[in-house]
Parts: structure tokens; C-alpha cells; sequence
């Protein structure tokens, strides 16, 4: 049996666990429900490729409930992501997540009704997104191992509000990417190398690289990622999901382990669209503890699913941003250029192309990195000195001492440049620091996005997301070639990348970016295209491309 045969059947034999174990436990439920709810009971649940939708569905009929669900999802997580093919996309499970889904249970059965769409939904959060329980958050670091977060997360919160129970936390590059120039994304001290569904030796990229293969792998309903630059936007094409990067200051990062104030995002990775417009509702609002929310009074939304509509690409105006956004990756442009073919079939009009004036500018500046450094320092003694307890570690230059000295678990395949750099920095009064800050946002906002926006009168500018993933290398570190994530990531605008196609089984996604607080036209363009072009497969964990 050839291996690409192989691991197919391997697939489809957890996908009949998983609905078998279902049926069984559906078969020996109490006879508390009508004839009615028994009758549609019947109806074969399937776990893998389940909507929010689908779930809230079964969960209300009676098909299913939210412990059955749990049960489920941690089943799958034993046997796919710790046994084989061992993804390493959970760090940890929450062990209380059955506790909660049993309290759920009873809420929707006490009171017939629920919180909202996401009351008894399992799902998973990057493990740099603080909860006030017995799961860890440490960033995948060592040196944050027993330390406790003084409160929950907002966006940890919101969701807690909505009635959703936290499965768990995903594994990610460590420290979100921003240790070393020379990494591996998806690799962590603590939890080990994340590994891609669809292609094993591929990479998930990074920084939400648990969070991208987790739910890839159908491991739970939805997750949320963080991005500073790239990282929800590139595991999300990676692994064939729908990502959002949020406007900065839509959804707090109170509670988020950082890197920079003034590009940090969390945001959806899902399936499908409307469950990122679900998850999105949920964890939006007005924090006193993050100020950038502020900002965003007035302009957010309980409900992003109102937005979503199969004829959104009519008589959009969608532009092109061709030059450096292109060209890195014959693969991608193919399937990019077919993607616009489709989008113009169905009623877009497309301006091609719509350069960023700047974009060669913001990429072959030194600005972008010189701000990072300087807020990272800033921001993490911060968030380490207000919002833990318990710490083996206060400061960065404890972390990086720390590492030092475990350096066989910590640094072994590469080590901590950019954290000695960051030392290095002078605060957020060096004159050096506010250049760069201003030249990051005059570039990629008034002279850049804005510009090309206004010009052509655009509701989106796209590009390909990123490559079809690189091979996972521990050695020399990651192999990217391009991608789109940079404009937004300055600029603090929104981007949302939908699966487009695939090049020799690998996933590649293509990129919406828009203004400020253009989450609703960005979901509507989004959710189109998806229904025009139905990409999603689920993955096969296939051990290597079969290039024949």
C-alpha cells in the first residue's frame, strides 16, 4: 500500500471513530426528549468539518451534548495530534473542560435557551492568550511554567461570558516568533514542533501555528491566534483556514502575552467564515485595561454574520497589489491569478494593477524591526511585572538569563538574538524609536494603503497570502519567500486570508486587506469568494508532497 493511500485510510478511520463513538453515546441517552428530538437524533452526526452552526444545531435538536462533545475532541486530540501522526498543534488541555461543558449542559436545559452561538462550543487558545485556571501560560517557554495570571484575558473573558468552554491551549512558535531571527515557526521549548496536517514535513508557519493545524485537523470548532506580523495571516493560509487580523483596537490584547503595542492583534481562525464572523462578535468590545479600544466605540458589532453575503463580490471594487506581493512564488501567483478570475465571474471589478505606492519602501526599511524591539522590551516587562504571579522570571533580561541557563531545552536549535537586541533598547521616548514609529505608519497608511484606497476608490486590495508552505527545518530555520502580511501589520488595518487553491497538496490562501475597522466589508468580500469557490478539503496527513 503506497504511503499517500496509506495515510488516507488512517484519516477516514478517525473520522469513523469519531462518528461512531457519537452514534453509540446518542443510543444510550435518558428518554427525557420527545419523539421529535429522538427522530432527529438519528440523523448521523459528523464531527470532522462541524460548524458552529452544525454543532449549536445538534447540541439544541438534542443529538449531542456539549460533554459528549468535549469527549469527543479530546478523543481526537489523543489519538491525531498526541499519538499519530502527533501533531504537537495542543500544548495542553484544559482539565476542567468537561466540569464546564456539564454546567452548560444544565443552563440549556434549566432555562430552554441559550447565551448565544457559542454556548457549549469547544475551543482552543493560543498559549500566549492568559486564563485564570489550571491551564498554563507560558508563551511555550520554560521559563513562564508555573507562574499565574492575575485574571483572565479579555478576549479569555468574553468568551467565558458567551458561553463557550475553553478546550484548551495551542502550541506556537515560541514567544510568538520574536526570540530569534534564525527559527523554526511552530516550535517551542515546551510543547515541541508543530507539524502540518496536510503535508507532515511541511511548516505550519507561525506564530499560530498550533492554533492553524489544530483546527485544521478538526481538533475543535474554532481557536483564536494572535498576529503582530503574519502570524494568524500565515498559519491560516498554512493550513487552509480562514484567519482575521483585526483592526488594532478592536479586540483587546489585555491579558495577551506581547511583542508591540502598536501592531498586536488576536483575532479567528476557523473553517469557514461565518464562524469567524461568530467568533469575532464575541470577543469584541471596549476594555479600560487596553486603550487602543477605546478607539473602536461606535464602530464594532455584536453580530459580524449580518455582513455575510454570496453576492458581496458584485460591483466590489477590488485591487491588485502586484508589485512585491507578487512574483516570490510562481505556485501562488497561479492560483492567485485564477482566484481574481473567479472574483471578476462574479461581478467584481478589478483593478489590476493597484500597487501600494510604498510598499518596496516598508520592506527594505529597517523601521518596522527597530519598533518591535522597542516595544517588545517595554511591553513584556509590563505584562510581567503587572498581570503575573508566581513568576520564576520579571523581566526580560531575567528571561534571557534564564535561557542561558537551560539551554539545552531552551536554545538548542537556535537562539535568543532578537531578545538581546530588544535589551538593548533605550523605551518609548528614544528619538530613534518615534522615527520608526511614524515612519511605519506614514508608509503603510496616508502614503501607502490610503492612498492606492482612495485612488481607485477600492473596498479591498489582494494578494497571495504567503508560499505554499516551506519544509520544516530545525537546522537553518524558516524558508519563507514573501507574503502580504506587512501593510496591515504597520498600518494597524484589518486583513483576512480565505483559502484559494493548492500546489502539490500544500494549502495557499489569498489575502483581503482593507481600512480601519473594515471587518464587515472585508467578512462580505471574504464569504463570496468562499462560496464561489468551495476550496476547503480536510487534511490527509500525508508524510511527505507526492510530487507525482
Amino acid at each position: 500500500m503506497s504511503e499517500g493511500v496509506e495515510e488516507e485510510r488512517r484519516e477516514r478511520s478517525f473520522s469513523l471513530i469519531d462518528r461512531s463513538t457519537a452514534i453509540n453515546r446518542r443510543t444510550h441517552r435518558t428518554p427525557q426528549h420527545s419523539k421529535a428530538n429522538n427522530k432527529h437524533s438519528r440523523k448521523p452526526f459528523r464531527l470532522e468539518e462541524a460548524s458552529i452552526s452544525y454543532l449549536q444545531d445538534a447540541l439544541s435538536r438534542g443529538t449531542i451534548t456539549s460533554r459528549e462533545l468535549v469527549k469527543l475532541y479530546l478523543a481526537r486530540i489523543e489519538k491525531i495530534d498526541k499519538r499519530n501522526p502527533k501533531l504537537n498543534s495542543v500544548i495542553e488541555v484544559n482539565p476542567d473542560a468537561l466540569k464546564l461543558a456539564d454546567r452548560l449542559d444544565k443552563e440549556r436545559k434549566k432555562n430552554q435557551k441559550v447565551r448565544g452561538k457559542l454556548h457549549g462550543i469547544p475551543v482552543l487558545l493560543k498559549d500566549n492568550i492568559a486564563t485564570r485556571d489550571r491551564t498554563e501560560t507560558s508563551a511555550g517557554s520554560l521559563a513562564l511554567l508555573g507562574s499565574k495570571p492575575k485574571r483572565d484575558a479579555f478576549v479569555a473573558k468574553k468568551l467565558r461570558e458567551a458561553g463557550a468552554i475553553i478546550l484548551g491551549k495551542t502550541n506556537l512558535s515560541e514567544w510568538a516568533n520574536f526570540r530569534s531571527s534564525n527559527s523554526s515557526s511552530g516550535w517551542s521549548a515546551r510543547g515541541g514542533q508543530v507539524k502540518n496536517p496536510y503535508v507532515l514535513d511541511r511548516s505550519p508557519c507561525g506564530s499560530s501555528s498550533g492554533s492553524g493545524a489544530s483546527i485544521a485537523a478538526n481538533l475543535a470548532s474554532v481557536a483564536l491566534g494572535t498576529e503582530t506580523d503574519g502570524s494568524i495571516l500565515c498559519p491560516s493560509s498554512a493550513n487552509c483556514l480562514v484567519g482575521l487580523k483585526t483592526t488594532v483596537g478592536l479586540v483587546s490584547r489585555d491579558g495577551v502575552v506581547p511583542i508591540a503595542h502598536s501592531q498586536d492583534t488576536v483575532g479567528p481562525m476557523t473553517r469557514n467564515v461565518t464562524d469567524a464572523a461568530i467568533l469575532l462578535g464575541a470577543i469584541i468590545g471596549v476594555d479600560e485595561n487596553d486603550r487602543a479600544t477605546k478607539e473602536s466605540e461606535g464602530k464594532f458589532y455584536d453580530d459580524y454574520t449580518q455582513f455575510l453575503d454570496p453576492d458581496g463580490l458584485k460591483e466590489a471594487r477590488i485591487g491588485v497589489a502586484r508589485e512585491a506581493y507578487f512574483g516570490y512564488s510562481s505556485k501562488s501567483d497561479e492560483i492567485i491569478e485564477s482566484s481574481i478570475a473567479k472574483m471578476r465571474k462574479k461581478g467584481a471589478t478589478i483593478i489590476d494593477p493597484a500597487n501600494i505606492p510604498t510598499a518596496k519602501q516598508m520592506r527594505d526599511s529597517d523601521s518596522e524591526l527597530i519598533v518591535l524591539l522597542c516595544e517588545f522590551k517595554h511591553d513584556l516587562n509590563r505584562y510581567l511585572r503587572e498581570f503575573l504571579d508566581g513568576s520564576k522570571v520579571y523581566s526580560l533580561k531575567e528571561i534571557i538569563a534564564f535561557n542561558n541557563s537551560h539551554s539545552k531545552q531552551e536554545l538548542k536549535y537556535f537562539g535568543q538574538d532578537l531578545f538581546l537586541k530588544a535589551q538593548e533598547t533605550k523605551g518609548l521616548k528614544d528619538r530613534k524609536y518615534l522615527r520608526a514609529l511614524r515612519e511605519d505608519q506614514r508608509l503603510s497608511r496616508k502614503q501607502g494603503i490610503d492612498r492606492v484606497m482612495d485612488k481607485f476608490r477600492l473596498d479591498a486590495l489582494v494578494a497571495p497570502t504567503t508560499s505554499p508552505p516551506c519544509v520544516i527545518d530545525l537546522v537553518d530555520g524558516n524558508h519563507g519567500m514573501g507574503g502580504f502580511s506587512q501593510p496591515g501589520a504597520l498600518s494597524g488595518y484589518p486583513a483576512i486570508t480565505v483559502p484559494a487553491g493548492f500546489s502539490f497538496g500544500l494549502p495557499v490562501g489569498i489575502t483581503f486587506v482593507g481600512r480601519a475597522y473594515s471587518e464587515p466589508t472585508l467578512l462580505k468580500l471574504a464569504f463570496a469568494f468562499e462560496q464561489a469557490t468551495k476550496v476547503r478539503v480536510p487534511p490527509k496527513f500525508l508524510s511527505t508532497v507526492e510530487l507525482s
